[in-house]
């Protein structure tokens, strides 16, 4: 079963819309599953940091 999603909406720097997107599209994903992933990586990394 798909986990949940939920739709927010945020305020973001043009700049980081713009390398967001570039990324995204090197990933052949979308915007949306770009932030997605890498706000998860960010917050595993950052619980790993402080578990140690």
């Amino acid at each position: 079963m798909k986990p949940l999603k939920t739709k927010v909406s945020i305020t973001l720097d043009a700049e980081i819309i713009d390398e967001i997107k570039t990324l995204a599209e090197q990933d052949d994903r979308s915007f949306s599953q770009y932030v997605n992933l890498v706000l998860r990586e960010y917050l595993r990394e950052n619980k790993k940091m402080k578990n140690n």
